[in-house]
């Protein structure tokens, strides 16, 4: 898609599911970024592209991409995004960007499709018959962990003796779930979403590894010179039992180990966007909600702040990735810890996935509660905040409700003791 301002033609709605299968299905460089099934707000961005340098993409020089009053605000007729780049950054600094070629823009409540781009994909996307069932995964058995419960309470332990002599006072300790065996990746993603739909899934394929997320946790939100991102610390079960289920977002609420440990990333991002703001523009928004997605409450902040003039989006990501809800706090040293700690990549779990527009806007979400498909095998990363006042038990737990319904998409089991 060319620089300049794209043509658009708006037309009546669609499925995005019904879409993407009907035109993307089969493309080598594709994505899906998703609203969640039957949304009734927000965005969802279809289309294909081409690989591009990283460096295009992330550039911190003048002719990149900018991010302070380059996007206005959205008008009537246009959408967030309009152009420029999808694709996702690994926890190691890893990128995978293509280059958009056609894009399809779902507006969820206004119901209506806006194609940039192509003439033909109006037509081409309104003529796409309804998406058929997605087949159960097939039975996987259980998969295999990096780590026993054990050995992640050991490391837990070491965490907090880190912790105790003042090296940290958060680690994200993480670890990860492998499934052996080829995958429909786009099958992968079309159960999750529908077992754990979210604000900020989404279906990402780069050649021969593909990135299926139900994720929650909106990282990076940059529209007409202003940067938001959503922290997520603290997580419960749901009940299917409504008193039950109240219980339990209240309980999270409230928990003194799990505010104390969202609090302590606000800061850590107060912190961060502070070093592309300007001075005195950055405040919390929103502190401490419990908002509830299919399978788990969450505790989440907002924490924004209007960028310096000049800030591009290498600017960005160098002051606030990774991200601080997925290393602790300080980061420099957490991240140091949590090598020595973890002793393998994290890869794609644990960075960042979405958009980068032409104008200057971007919506980047974390990756988290997702699979990544490779040809012979598909894998799932999960993890917690550890702090002193961490129990093992409790922790060990929380990994096991994180990684279950990836691995459920899958057709595998968490391993027994999760």
């Amino acid at each position: 898609m060319p620089r300049s301002a794209s043509p658009f033609t708006p037309f009546g709605w669609v499925d995005p599911e019904s879409v993407f299968l009907h035109l993307f299905a089969d493309a080598p460089h594709a994505f899906w970024l998703d609203a969640g099934v039957d949304a009734t707000s927000g965005w969802s961005f279809l289309g294909t592209g081409r690989p591009d340098e990283p460096s295009r993409a992330m550039t911190r020089s003048a002719d990149g991409p900018g991010l302070v009053g380059a996007s206005p605000e959205e008008d009537a007729e246009g959408a967030p995004f309009r152009g420029g780049w999808v694709g996702w950054i690994s926890y190691e600094g890893e990128p995978a960007w293509v280059r958009v070629d056609s894009l399809l823009a779902f507006d969820h409540a206004r119901r209506r499709v806006i194609a940039h781009g192509d003439p033909t994909l109006a037509a081409r996307a309104a003529a796409a018959p309804p998406a058929p069932g997605v087949a159960p995964a097939p039975a996987r058995g259980t998969a295999s962990a990096r780590v026993t419960p054990a050995r992640y309470a050991e490391l837990i332990e070491a965490c907090r003796d880190r912790i105790r002599e003042g090296d940290a006072y958060q680690l994200c300790l993480t670890t990860r779930f492998t499934v052996p065996g080829a995958m429909d990746a786009l099958d992968v993603f079309r159960r999750l979403r529908r077992s754990s739909t979210s604000h900020h899934a989404g279906f990402v394929r780069a050649g021969d590894t593909a990135l299926a997320s139900a994720s929650p946790e909106r990282f990076l939100h940059v529209r007409a010179g202003r940067v938001h991102t959503h922290p997520i610390k603290g997580t419960r079960r749901r009940s299917p039992d409504p008193a039950t289920d109240r219980a339990l977002a209240e309980e999270l609420r409230t928990d003194a180990k799990e505010r104390a440990e969202n609090v302590m990333i606000v800061d850590l991002m107060r912190n961060d966007l502070s070093r592309v703001c300007e001075p005195s523009t950055v405040g919390v928004d929103r502190l401490l909600e419990v908002e509830t997605y299919p399978t788990v409450h969450q505790l989440v902040s907002e924490v924004s702040g209007r960028l310096l003039p000049g800030t591009r989006v290498g600017d960005l990501l160098a002051a606030t990735f990774p991200a601080g809800s997925m290393t602790g706090a300080p980061k420099e040293s957490a991240m140091g810890i949590l090598a020595g700690l973890e002793g393998q990549p994290r890869g794609v779990y644990s960075g960042v996935f979405g958009w980068v527009g032409d104008d200057g806007s971007a919506d980047l979400a974390m990756v988290i509660r997702s699979v990544v498909i490779e040809p012979d095998a598909a894998w799932v990363g999960a993890g917690g905040g550890i702090t002193w006042r961490s129990v093992a038990a409790s922790e060990v737990a929380e990994v096991g409700l994180k990684a279950r319904a990836p691995l459920a998409a899958l057709g595998a089991e968490v391993p027994p003791g999760w």
